[in-house]
């Protein structure tokens, strides 16, 4: 017996994407003018229409119906909304893109306070996972398209404030430098990825609504389960080795720019005080203070420049 593996073209979520990516591309477009210094680049549209793509596959194409017959789909479905979607789509931005909503977004971190702290992101991420996998939860998502369609926007609310913090192009709470975005990592990946080891290992089912359901592809409800507990732990793992080398690579860029501004301020500051230097040297011949023998330079250069002029 085959699962269904139709489409669900829902108006709804089919409305909400096409805007996203409409307007994303519209401002994507006005930012790209010559008279723009830093336009951005091609690879942040197509990252950020991927993104869109991702959450079109999540919620209109066959993983989300199958999602409902087994597991192990219904876990991919919730790490695309949860890592992968908000990923591409923040790696999408930049500063010039954000710029007319750049203000509104520092206030409202200002105004929501503990909402928009790095901790909280850390806790809602592992609370998300967590809280939604209480087996009367996960049975309630899977029986009720209303409390299924809450869980889907907890995940997506989760992972968008969580990966924010971290890859943002603007400015947020959370500290970039040193250990920071690492220990900020490992406090959900590891937590969350435990949480996917105990389904694998879990001896019987517990999810009583996937019980009931057919063993489509020859899974029964205790492999099924371990299958979807193996793809979040492997899938968290692996999201993180990504991300820590991303940024390190971004902790190197970001060292060698400082590396580069801090050598232009000394070769100013050197400039400048050569020619202070050379302003107040005297010379043979020469007598008063420094600054009356500038003055006196001065006005002599002004003087064999006036004939000249003349």
């Amino acid at each position: 017996m085959s699962p269904d593996a139709s489409w669900n073209f829902a108006p709804g979520v089919v409305i909400a994407l096409l805007t996203y990516a409409a307007v994303y591309v519209w401002r994507w477009r006005q930012c790209r003018t010559p008279d723009e210094p830093h336009p951005p680049e091609v690879w942040r549209l197509l990252v950020f229409l991927l993104g869109i793509a991702i959450l079109a596959i999540a919620l209109m194409s066959p993983v989300d119906t199958l999602g409902e017959q087994i597991l192990a789909m219904h876990m991919v479905q919730h790490m695309l909304l949860l890592d992968v979607a908000p990923i591409l789509i923040i790696l999408g931005f930049t500063k010039v893109l954000l710029r007319p909503a750049t203000r509104w977004i520092h206030k409202v971190e200002t105004r929501v306070w503990l909402l928009a702290a790095p901790i909280f992101a850390v806790f809602f991420y592992t609370a998300a996972m967590w809280v939604w996998h209480i087996p009367a939860l996960y049975n309630a998502a899977a029986e009720h398209s209303g409390v299924h369609v809450l869980e889907h926007l907890t995940f997506s609310t989760a992972g968008f404030l969580y990966w924010w913090h971290l890859l943002s192009p603007v400015s947020t709470r959370l500290r970039r430098d040193g250990m920071t975005p690492i220990v900020y990592m490992l406090s959900t990946k590891v937590t969350v990825g435990f949480l996917g080891i105990l389904l694998t290992f879990a001896p019987e089912a517990i999810y009583e609504f996937y019980e009931n359901q057919p063993e489509f592809w020859g899974l029964s409800p205790t492999s099924d389960q371990a299958l979807a507990g193996a793809i979040m732990a492997i899938e968290q793992a692996v999201v993180m080795g990504i991300a820590i080398a991303f940024l390190f690579v971004r902790m190197l860029n970001e060292a060698d720019k400082a590396d580069v501004r801090a050598e232009r301020f000394a070769d100013r500051e050197a400039q400048k005080a050569a020619q202070t230097a050379s302003r107040e040297a005297v010379t043979p011949g020469e007598i008063g203070s420094p600054h009356e023998i500038a003055a006196a330079r001065e006005a002599a250069a002004r003087a064999a420049a006036k004939p000249a002029a003349d």
